[in-house]
């Protein structure tokens, strides 16, 4: 079986992001399939080329997962206006670039964005391949709530296109039990959605390994160290956690370290100046490989949102990574995945938007190393049973199966 995977945000284990697709296709491989994923030749978080292309693509061959990097316009970061035309680009482009892989068995296409998965179902058409369409965020209606869509006849086109891909789509892959409930709401048929969450990695994410070169790196070998992994873009809301750290700015034992780079990175920079928070720490960014230690070199973990009520469906993956890091969540989101830290007892929900709270909620946790540790043991064991990357992929599998089958 030959599956054709069409993802501009591919995210390699040597950049920093999520490589849940390039597991997949390890995992696929060791089972006789291949899975050719046609991804854009920039890395969504930090807007940086990550191959040099002689032409329309550049093919990469990484631990036998077949890449190829097509053509993308490098405005991911200037403003909502160029990433749009930034997607774009690659959708044109991503259509010509799938076209060169012979043979497939499924076209699938994942959003957001969702002009991807337009190129997806096109070359699905085209080539009458069955049309997986995977949603990791339900957008445009992530785009309306916070405010960053608001043209009403742009809305009317995303939503008329949203509806479309849903139509077309021989089936529909979603992450989290919140999108599938949505989707019935519009009248998708129930038969035609599989809910698989993502889990993560248990092995990779060994609670035994040892993060002290990293807080070496950064000076934190006596510090209570909170640490938030993951985009600093507008949706995720940094601007609570530099509140919050000014209200902590005078408990010399804590340091809040911020992993990850996006649209907002500097202007945040420059707000943390101005607020002379000597308490947090921008670390840059790291590839993925590498997050394990990462996560290892702290003591509790942050997961944050705005504050908007779609984001109540959502199931962020990092907070999979710290659970099976067997680090206690600071979950400062409500919804779906509350439920996941609170039926775990594996952390501490926060109201999203309250920086107060959240400065009391980091402060207590300094102070009680036990309910530290024993949170972060009881997150590693729910995801254990819960969400083994393993289990997950192996139904992931099995859906791909039936739909070459039927």
């Amino acid at each position: 079986m030959k599956i054709l995977l069409i993802n501009q945000a591919f995210v390699s284990p040597d950049e920093p992001g999520h490589t849940r697709h390039f597991e997949m296709g390890q995992f696929l491989q060791s089972h006789g399939h291949e899975l050719v994923i046609v991804a854009s030749d920039l890395n969504y978080q930090t807007g940086q080329r990550t191959v040099q292309r002689t032409g329309i693509f550049a093919e990469q061959i990484i631990d036998g997962v077949r890449i190829l990097r097509s053509y993308i316009y490098p405005a991911l970061h200037r403003s909502y206006f160029w990433r749009i035309i930034s997607f774009l680009s690659f959708m044109f482009s991503s259509v010509w670039t799938a076209f060169t892989v012979k043979e497939a068995d499924i076209i699938m296409g994942t959003t957001p964005p969702i002009f991807q998965a337009v190129s997806a179902w096109f070359v699905a058409w085209i080539r009458r391949k069955p049309f997986l369409l995977e949603v990791r965020d339900l957008w445009p209606e992530f785009g309306v709530s916070m405010g960053v869509l608001k043209n009403p006849n742009l809305i009317l086109l995303a939503r008329w296109l949203e509806n479309f891909l849903y139509a077309r789509a021989a089936h529909i892959l979603v992450n989290s039990p919140a999108y599938k409930e949505y989707m019935l709401g519009k009248g998708v048929s129930e038969k035609k959605i599989t809910y698989i969450p993502y889990g993560t990695d248990v092995d990779m994410f060994n609670p035994n390994l040892d993060g002290s070169s990293i807080r070496k790196k950064l000076g934190l070998e006596d510090k209570f160290v909170v640490l938030y992994a993951g985009a600093l873009g507008q949706a995720n809301d940094i601007d609570t956690i530099l509140r919050a750290a000014e209200r902590l700015n005078r408990e010399n034992h804590i340091r809040i370290v911020l992993f990850g780079d996006g649209k907002e990175r500097t202007r945040l920079e420059s707000e943390a100046a101005r607020m002379k928070l000597t308490n947090l720490i921008f670390a840059g960014v790291c590839p993925k490989k590498e997050m394990p230690l990462v996560i290892a070199s702290a003591d509790v973990c942050l997961a944050i949102l705005q504050d908007v009520p779609m984001f109540r469906t959502t199931y962020p993956n990092k907070v999979f990574d710290y659970m099976a890091s067997a680090r206690g969540t600071v979950l400062v989101i409500d919804g779906v995945v509350r439920d996941v830290i609170e039926f775990s007892d594996g952390g501490v929900f926060v109201q999203p938007g309250d920086d107060e709270q959240l400065a009391k909620t980091i402060l207590e946790l300094s102070k009680d190393s036990q309910r530290v540790k024993k949170m972060g043991l009881n997150a590693r064991a729910y995801l254990v049973k819960h969400l083994d990357r393993r289990d997950k992929l192996n139904e992931t599998l099995n859906l791909l199966e039936s739909l070459v089958k039927s």
